[in-house]
């Protein structure tokens, strides 16, 4: 039995275990992150607590009789049907959308952004892995418009972006920064700066043709231009990078694993 609590970390920081618009979710397997936006949905965003644990074991602490769905992902945007990724080999990747009911969808990463999206209106769900790679690309309005050809409304998706590198940590050369500006505005890409800088993406780095990059502010970004409102946007505030005891990271430990995020399609 699943209860909302703190994980048992020690942490001087007032307000860890009390992140505005999210949930510690404890169990007897760890504690793994719900967004309050999602409630009613089936979720969750895991921690390292949990490495070893794949998703059709992690499914069993979200939901029970459901089918477990997930690409091999390539830093790509290609978003498929998740019943093109039922079993393996699964299936070239970076996004899901659901289309049958009772499916869980589940992208993994070790510093991009885990993002889930949901339609209360019609149960349908996505799942997302958005690195600055796939935001670049525009994997997300690529989500948002498989959902919308099968039905949802952009105006009443909810979306939940997970821990990932934050801004201040993510430093990248310029030419990462102007791809994924072009993403938000069409050239010069002098004036796709501009914009990429105003959302609060565009940090400034001390080194010379570098910047520090805040991906998830590139991402709610899209979303804002694809027609979500700003208040059916979750941002987790938690840095994989900084946080050595919850996630991993590749930028910081230079090591191949990753923690799982999941949601359940209704209806």
């Amino acid at each position: 039995m699943a209860e909302a609590v703190p994980p048992p970390f020690d942490r001087p920081d007032a307000g860890f275990n009390q992140l505005a618009g999210w949930t510690w979710v404890g169990c007897y397997g760890g504690y793994y992150l719900q967004a309050d936006l999602l409630e009613g949905f089936e979720h969750g965003f895991f921690t390292r607590q949990w490495q070893g644990r794949i998703p059709e074991v992690l499914v069993g602490y979200l939901s029970a009789g459901v089918t477990v769905h997930r690409p091999q992902q390539v830093h790509g945007a290609l978003v498929l049907p998740a019943s093109a990724a039922a079993l393996e080999p699964w299936p070239e990747a970076d996004g899901l959308v659901s289309d049958a009911a009772a499916q869980s969808l589940w992208v993994c990463g070790a510093d991009c952004t885990p993002v889930l999206l949901a339609d209360p209106r019609s149960g349908r769900v996505a799942a997302c892995h958005a690195g600055w790679r796939g935001v670049a690309s525009r994997i997300l309005p690529a989500a948002v418009a498989q959902l919308e050809a099968a039905g949802s409304r952009a105006a009443d998706l909810r979306v939940a972006l997970g821990p990932a590198v934050s801004g201040e940590c993510y430093q990248v050369r310029r030419e990462v920064s102007e791809q994924v500006a072009l993403s938000l505005a069409p050239e010069p890409i002098a004036a796709a700066l501009e914009v990429l800088q105003a959302c609060g993406a565009l940090l400034n780095d001390p080194q010379p043709g570098h910047d520090r990059l805040d991906i998830r502010a590139a991402a709610q970004a899209q979303l804002l231009l694809g027609g979500i409102p700003a208040e059916q946007i979750a941002t987790c505030p938690l840095c994989t990078v900084t946080e050595t005891e919850l996630f991993h990271s590749w930028r910081r430990d230079q090591v191949k694993a990753v923690q799982w995020s999941g949601i359940v399609a209704q209806g």
